[in-house]
């Protein structure tokens, strides 16, 4: 069977992942419309595109796939009614996502160091990725608080109260976009909550802009004792608000989880999950692999928060991200500034994640190993650590 595929153009390796199923036409996922599904069997997409009955309705789709692990934009009761099958890609940026948290927390003056002293990070949501994220912070000897209502206070590692974790010297949100009781997320974050935070705080969204109440994190960052916040998501994205942008220590285009390898690896997944729905299986090795993660040579000899610091820096600066970000957007009209923001996901240069690499540094102890290790790294050199798999 030859299938009519249909794939957002920023979906890496999907043309060499799903190639030998059939044609694999890539479009602008933001700007999909239904007369461009009148032929296809499968509709591969990414979180800009809704996916819902005015998009599916009198075409011959019969398979979705989103290459993200949240699936908010994608009408699941829809899709089941219409007995259309569904797979999304949870956990396959998790990585990415988590290294881009480490690597904000890394730029913001001694916050490493602060978290590495006795310091705390607070979690908002325990999905694929918050989960990763308390596992990364544990072996990395940080201590962290967790909330996430949706699931018992057994299945969370060091549970605490929303206020309890927006204590915390970090917070980083997680949590999926939701406007189901008992427990929405939509503006889970509003005056009260932003009002718990302080001067000293660092606030990082990297999950949905929703979650946050815009004009209540506005309101709070014009207070004296205003905290430090980073964005990696914008509520009504892809307009980004030029007010909160100024006012945001570092300010992204939902790119968190745009590593070259968490790419691939959805595209791989969801490859997986088609076959399954036809009846068949993956083949071994079947779509695109990217080329082994290239090794991480440290100069000097960087000790504790130095060198994760330099680890993660090594890969990935999130201020590259912010410059791109801020000369994109300010100043525009509405389109123009819309089309920019998509542009900079769409042509987002290659990152590689630092999990898998072998680092080449001269270490002082051994407590300068296992920061290696709790990266998911080799140590190479006089002394060798076995890898080991964090994730």
């Amino acid at each position: 069977m030859t299938l009519n595929i249909v794939a957002d153009e920023n979906m890496e390796g999907v043309v060499e992942a799903m190639g030998d199923l059939g044609s694999v036409r890539l479009l602008n996922g933001r700007a999909l419309r239904r007369e461009d599904l009148q032929e296809a069997d499968v509709l591969l997409v990414r979180s800009v595109t809704q996916v819902n009955a005015a998009l599916l309705n009198s075409t011959p789709v019969r398979f979705v796939g989103t290459a993200t692990s949240g699936f908010d934009h994608v009408d699941r009761a829809y899709l089941q009614r219409q007995g259309i099958g569904f797979a999304h890609a949870p956990g396959s940026n998790a990585n990415s996502v988590v290294e881009y948290v480490l690597a904000a927390i890394a730029a913001v003056d001694d916050k490493l160091e602060q978290l590495f002293a006795g310091g705390r990070v607070g979690i908002i949501g325990y999905g694929n990725i918050g989960k990763l994220l308390a596992n990364r912070l544990s072996r990395l000897g940080i201590s962290y608080k967790v909330y996430d209502p949706w699931l018992e206070k057994g299945q969370l590692n060091n549970p605490g109260s929303l206020e309890e974790v927006l204590q915390c010297d970090v917070v980083s949100v997680h949590a999926e976009l939701t406007r189901q009781n008992p427990w929405p997320s939509f503006h889970l974050l509003g005056e009260s909550e932003l009002a718990l935070l302080n001067e000293n705080s660092l606030l990082i969204n990297a999950s949905r802009g929703e979650v946050v109440d815009t004009l209540a994190l506005e309101h709070c960052l014009c207070r004296e004792s205003s905290p430090t916040v980073i964005l990696d998501v914008w509520e009504g994205e892809p307009r980004v608000r030029e007010s909160l942008l100024s006012r945001v220590k570092f300010g992204t285009a939902h790119i968190a989880g745009y590593s070259l390898d968490g790419k691939l690896l959805a595209s791989r997944m969801l490859k997986e999950a088609l076959l399954k729905h036809l009846g068949g299986s993956a083949m071994a090795g079947s779509g695109s692999e990217p080329e082994g993660v290239p090794p991480i040579c440290l100069p000097d000899s960087p000790t504790g928060a130095m060198l994760l610091r330099a680890l993660l820096q090594h890969n990935y600066s999130i201020l590259v991200d912010d410059q791109l970000l801020r000369a994109a957007v300010p100043g525009q009209d509405k389109a123009t500034a819309t089309a920019a923001f998509d542009q900079l996901r769409k042509r987002y240069r290659v990152r590689r994640e630092v999990y898998g690499a072998d680092v080449d540094v001269t270490l002082g102890d051994s407590a300068d190993q296992r920061i290696i290790e709790a990266m998911g790294c080799k140590l190479v050199g006089p002394v060798e650590a076995n890898r080991v798999d964090a994730k």
